[in-house]
């Protein structure tokens, strides 16, 4: 949700696909791709932003928290990041999402936003479960 230098990004993205595959994620057994690569993740997200009203999101506590840290001036990036979040797993229609106690409340929203858009439009998407961990 900052704006960053290309290469800065560049660089990240090489070093996070670094990290992933070091810590033994194979690549011959799962997917593993760019998301933003990936046009319907976007796509997704304007849609449910479409169905998710502002209030909603400003309770958020990691709104008001990170908010505060760019001088009560949060971007509307950071506003939307939840909707972004719930089309990530809404996308690939997830049944089962494993959260860290820190995002409980954005998979909330995203169970929220699925049951919103089936009840408008008939069932689609699973509402997904939080698979929490002790780690």
């Amino acid at each position: 949700t900052m704006p960053k230098e290309p290469a800065v990004l560049r660089q990240n993205i090489l070093d996070t696909t670094a990290a992933i595959l070091a810590c033994g994620i194979d690549p011959k057994k799962c997917f593993l791709f760019r998301q933003s690569l990936v046009p319907e993740h976007a796509e997704l997200a304007w849609i449910l932003g479409c169905l998710t009203n502002v209030p909603r999101l400003l309770r958020l506590p990691q709104w008001k928290m990170k908010r505060a840290s760019q001088n009560s001036e949060g971007t509307v990036g950071l506003l939307t990041y939840p909707v972004l979040q719930a089309a990530d797993i809404l996308l690939y229609k997830s049944t089962h999402v494993p959260v860290g106690e820190d995002q409980v409340l954005h998979l909330e929203l995203a169970q929220d936003i699925a049951q919103h858009f089936n009840k408008k439009y008939g069932e689609f998407f699973p509402v997904p479960k939080a698979v929490l961990s002790e780690l």
